[in-house]
C-alpha cells in the first residue's frame, strides 16, 4: 500500500531554516504530482505547495518566496526547504500525493496523506 512518511520537523527560532522530507512508497513516484498542508491548532488545513511530476511548482502566497519544494524521483522522496521561518509557520505539515492534474490546491485533489510532522517557529 502507499505510504508517505515524513520527518525533518522540529523546534526552530524564527528567521530561521527547516528542510522536510516525505518518502514514498508503494506507487510509482514519478508519476505523481506531491504537496505538502499545514494544520495549525484551532485552523483548516492549507496548501502550501506542490510539484507536478513534470517539475513544475507552484506555491501558497504566505510562503512564496520562502519556501521551496523539491523531488527526487531515484529517492522517492519530496522536500520542503523552509527559510526565514515565522512563529505563523507552526503547524503539523502534510505530505500528499495524487495522480491528478487538477484541484491540485485542494485538499480533495489528494489521493494519499503521511501522518504528518511538526513545525513550531518560536518568536
Amino acid at each position: 500500500q502507499v505510504q508517505l512518511v515524513e520527518s525533518g520537523g522540529g523546534l526552530v527560532q524564527a528567521g530561521g531554516s527547516l528542510r522536510l522530507s516525505c518518502a514514498a512508497s508503494g506507487l510509482t513516484f514519478s508519476g505523481y504530482a506531491m504537496g505538502w498542508f499545514r494544520q495549525a491548532p484551532g485552523k483548516e488545513r492549507e496548501f502550501v505547495a506542490h510539484i507536478r511530476s513534470g517539475g513544475s511548482t507552484f506555491y501558497a502566497d504566505s510562503v512564496k518566496g520562502r519556501f521551496t519544494i523539491s523531488r527526487d524521483n531515484a529517492k522517492n522522496t519530496v522536500y520542503l526547504q523552509m527559510n526565514s521561518l515565522k512563529p505563523e509557520d507552526t503547524a503539523s505539515y502534510y505530505c500528499v500525493a495524487t495522480l491528478k492534474t487538477y484541484m491540485l490546491f485542494s485538499r480533495v485533489g489528494y489521493d494519499y496523506w503521511g501522518q504528518g510532522t511538526q513545525v513550531t517557529v518560536s518568536s
